[in-house]
């Protein structure tokens, strides 16, 4: 962790990767009005019990926190969804990322790879979120969408705002209605509007696309409404690049803070799995997942009480003693690896196999074409300041 800290300037929201978390594995936050759950076994116990511990947090926030009438809902959206309704939508679109499928990108990943780093030497240096980290995966998974990869700066934009800023967590309203929500909540407007367009064009003209699938699925013999198929598509556009964007960023950032560790997976390329699974462990992209209690529960120790929203924090539980042998110390080659940094569970992230191999494939390019991953003093790396996530914004390489 040390090395992570002394290197760059990362945030102090970030409190995982300045020091070892020593409080207990469960707490309440009495300002914030909501309990965290911070250790492994616990939050292991809290994904693999939806019934407990709901995804549906919207029905907790404080009304008008985020008004429908504001352009803003989330009907539909597979995270905030529980079972039975959850593994109808799921199914939706799990063929499209089972293995074959996945497996069958890796050439036109390898293609996209190529192309980005060339386009990024012929402007004389690579700045890898913006040239690589950043696109790749957002033209990969527009593709498969089928919305143009041409709109990914328009993409860019809808993400930075609404991820790319610091937020309190908080269930007061006051905490909230931050300067960034009208702004935010402006992004999700114009994304909802991009994607009912791209929608109602395919009920009139079907494409080989997902999105097409998703306009023609049937869910308990009834067509998806607009709304659902909308949200569908903004998960999938936002999840899909976004996971891939910091999974890629921080393994390289790992590598520049542990040269020795980058000489061995560069000597040794069968290996790059095994360096990506740790820097998810080690730098965990979405720090934090909300949940609400269905019912009053006892979990470390402690009561909470029924319709209690939880905040579950993987990249702490992911550094725990109790599961992580010398959980500071950045160890490719640990086994096993049962991080959490995909979730677990019915929400397991549907793209990880897919972060997993773009993550791959790009890294054993990024070694192929650079004699070093360093990063450069002049031009400092930059974190994002959201609190929930874990990634760098600007990674600019010598």
């Amino acid at each position: 962790m040390a090395a992570i800290v002394e290197r760059y300037d990362v945030p102090p929201q970030h409190f995982w990767l300045h020091g070892p978390y020593e409080g207990p594995p469960v707490a309440y936050d009495e300002a914030a009005g909501l309990w965290n759950v911070f250790g492994y076994p616990e939050l292991h116990d809290v994904l693999a019990d939806p019934g407990t511990y709901s995804s549906d947090t919207m029905r907790l926030l404080p009304k008008g926190a985020f008004a429908e009438d504001e352009g803003f809902s989330l009907k539909g959206f597979l995270t905030q969804i529980d079972p039975p309704e959850h593994g109808k939508l799921r199914k939706l679109v799990s063929a499209a990322f089972t293995r074959k499928v996945v497996a069958d990108l890796e050439p036109r990943i390898a293609a996209l790879t190529g192309e980005l780093l060339d386009a990024a030497r012929e402007r004389g240096g690579l700045e890898l979120v913006a040239d690589l980290a950043y696109p790749l995966p957002v033209i990969v998974i527009a593709e498969l969408l089928g919305v143009p990869a041409g709109d990914r700066e328009l993409f860019k934009r809808w993400a930075d705002t609404l991820f790319s800023r610091e937020t309190k967590i908080s269930m007061n309203e006051q905490d909230r209605r931050d300067p960034g929500t009208e702004a935010a909540l402006g992004s999700w407007k114009e994304m909802t509007d991009y994607l009912a367009g791209h929608a109602a064009e395919r009920r009139r003209r079907p494409r080989a696309d997902l999105l097409t699938k998703l306009v023609e699925a049937e869910v308990d013999g009834e067509r998806l409404p607009d709304e659902q198929v909308v949200n569908f598509g903004i998960i999938l556009l936002l999840a899909g690049h976004i996971t891939t964007t910091m999974l890629l960023g921080n393994t390289v950032l790992c590598l520049d803070a542990f040269p020795a560790r980058q000489e061995e997976v560069r000597a040794d390329r069968g290996r790059i799995p095994d360096v990506i699974e740790e820097a998810l462990r080690y730098v965990t992209p979405f720090a934090a997942l909300g949940r609400a209690t269905t019912r009053e529960t006892e979990l470390g120790g402690l009561t909470i009480p029924a319709d209690a929203m939880l905040l579950t924090w993987p990249a702490v539980a992911n550094r725990d003693p109790r599961q992580f042998d010398r959980p500071e110390v950045f160890d490719p080659g640990r086994d096993p690896n049962p991080h959490l940094a995909f979730g677990r569970g019915i929400h397991f992230c549907l793209g990880a196999p897919l972060a997993r191999l773009e993550g791959r494939v790009a890294l054993n390019i990024l070694l192929d074409r650079n004699a070093t991953l360093r990063t450069d003093p002049a031009d400092p790396v930059a974190f994002i300041p959201t609190p929930t996530m874990t990634g760098v914004r600007r990674l600019p390489l010598q």
